[in-house]
């Protein structure tokens, strides 16, 4: 039962990021699963809560599990954790049918989350002040073990990490999204500020 679940977690989450919750109904989820009402029904109550559930599984919930840090992290360490995370989502993409999917529909699909389900809105907050911190403390305990330099402008440095991620690149291979380009993003930063 826990694979039919999954099968129609992963399913859905397709059919959202390329149709936009919005445009999805629970007559197209039927269809778009091969499953009757009453299936879904049974491991869902209702449209909203499998929105809830897909969000989360794919995106809340493997950032959270990356950044269980411990204090002392240090800047490699927060990258690593990071490229962690984007390949989750890359390896969510993979298994769509659908390959002309980019940043912007998945971009919109978190607005359009944020905006209807404040639980999750809040949820993001509380992942997005914890990734501050712990980008926070991976330039300063760097710097304390003399692995980055300590004239950097350490708040604009934290932003430029943060910031990587949310530059999803579709130009490198059209309209699907390209992963790559993260590596070389996190550690040219790195490089500019290493010893």
């Amino acid at each position: 039962m826990k694979d039919r679940r999954e099968s129609i977690i992963l399913k859905a989450i397709e059919l959202y990021i390329v149709n936009g919750y919005n445009n999805v109904s629970i007559t197209d989820l039927q269809a778009h699963l091969d499953i009757g009402r009453g299936t879904l029904y049974y491991y869902f109550k209702n449209k909203e809560e499998l929105f809830m559930t897909v969000l989360d599984k794919f995106i809340l919930t493997p950032k959270l599990e990356v950044l269980d840090l411990p204090d002392n992290v240090k800047l490699q360490d927060m990258i690593n954790a990071m490229l962690k995370y984007i390949h989750s989502l890359e390896t969510t993409l993979e298994h769509f049918e659908n390959k002309n999917v980019n940043a912007s529909n998945v971009v919109s699909l978190l607005f359009t989350a944020y905006q209807l389900f404040p639980s999750l809105y809040r949820k993001a907050n509380r992942i997005y002040a914890l990734e501050v911190s712990l980008w926070n403390k991976a330039i300063r305990n760097s710097i304390s073990c003399k692995e980055v330099r300590a004239d950097i402008p350490i708040e604009t440095v934290v932003n430029l990490f943060m910031h990587i991620k949310d530059g999803y690149d579709v130009g490198r291979k059209g309209v699907t999204m390209d992963f790559s380009i993260y590596p070389e993003q996190y550690n040219f930063l790195y490089d500019l500020i290493k010893l």
